[in-house]
């Protein structure tokens, strides 16, 4: 069953069943169900989205920088906002830097794995990464588990939050569907230290990998993905609503799993190259 039918069978008239468990019986987030567009301004909305963008093509680009290219192009806006709204897109330019921060002390941060492991095989590294989706009024936050091997995407989900319960949704989606890899790579955001999902994780026998602090590129299958989805996807459209989101994220992630051919997968799709090599 399609999402877009899933969210169509939640509904506040059923007397025995609570909205959250209808939710849950059908497989989306309670958030998502609910959600009502943040009431940011156009001025704001249209700086993240511009933010975003030349992100995708920079990602070396911090604050200082990127408040010198928003006012060589005539937006005239300071630093202090600048890295407020970077910081709540979760974009960190991609060079080593000095830790200005600390990670939260109740969060254990794990020692990147892949550092020279040649991936050769579906299962043998699983990775996830949360990127942000504008909205005409608002926006929401999209996080993906992706197989390193053959770049499917195996599961996702949508939210109005940042919490950790939609990406533990995503992760434990995937095991559900796809078993479990040897090792899990995440960058290290609060949502992927978090207890909930290394638990999962732990409990399922998956060692764990977290990319260097400020290191784009040791998640470097995913973020491809980013950009392949918003310059093909979001950026083409204006998503009103969540549904709308969801429905046009899910074709169009459904068509890079099944029909849009990759180069170093010698021309097969991602679905292809997972199945192929997982019955070999």
């Amino acid at each position: 069953m399609s999402r877009d039918r899933r969210q169509a069978l939640v509904s506040g008239e059923y007397d025995r069943l609570s909205v959250a468990r209808q939710c849950e019986l059908v497989g989306i987030s309670r958030s998502s169900h609910y959600y009502t567009a943040r009431g940011e301004s156009d001025f704001t909305l249209n700086l993240m989205r511009r933010i975003d963008g030349q992100y995708l093509k920079t990602p070396w680009y911090g604050s200082r920088q990127m408040v010198r290219h928003l006012r060589r192009e005539g937006v005239s806006v300071g630093r202090t906002r600048v890295r407020r709204l970077m910081r709540l897109l979760g974009l960190q330019a991609i060079y080593q830097k000095p830790r200005t921060s600390l990670p939260n002390q109740e969060h254990k941060i794990y020692p990147y794995l892949l550092r020279d492991l040649v991936v050769d095989r579906p299962n043998q590294v699983w990775c996830a990464d949360i990127t942000y989706i504008p909205m005409s009024r608002g926006f929401l936050y999209l996080v993906a588990v992706m197989d390193w091997h053959s770049r499917a995407v195996l599961s996702w989900r949508l939210s109005n939050t940042m919490d950790s319960g939609f990406c533990v949704e995503a992760l434990q989606e995937a095991l559900a569907r796809y078993g479990t890899p040897d090792i899990f790579n995440t960058d290290q955001g609060s949502q992927f230290t978090s207890e909930d999902f290394t638990g999962v994780l732990s409990e399922a026998g998956i060692r764990i990998s977290m990319d260097g602090k400020g290191r784009w590129m040791d998640n470097v299958f995913i973020e491809r993905l980013w950009r392949s989805l918003k310059y093909e996807c979001v950026y083409l459209r204006e998503f009103a609503t969540g549904h709308d989101a969801h429905r046009e994220i899910g074709i169009w992630l459904n068509y890079y799993n099944t029909e849009r051919p990759h180069s170093s997968l010698l021309d097969m799709t991602p679905i292809e190259t997972y199945l192929k090599t997982k019955a070999a």
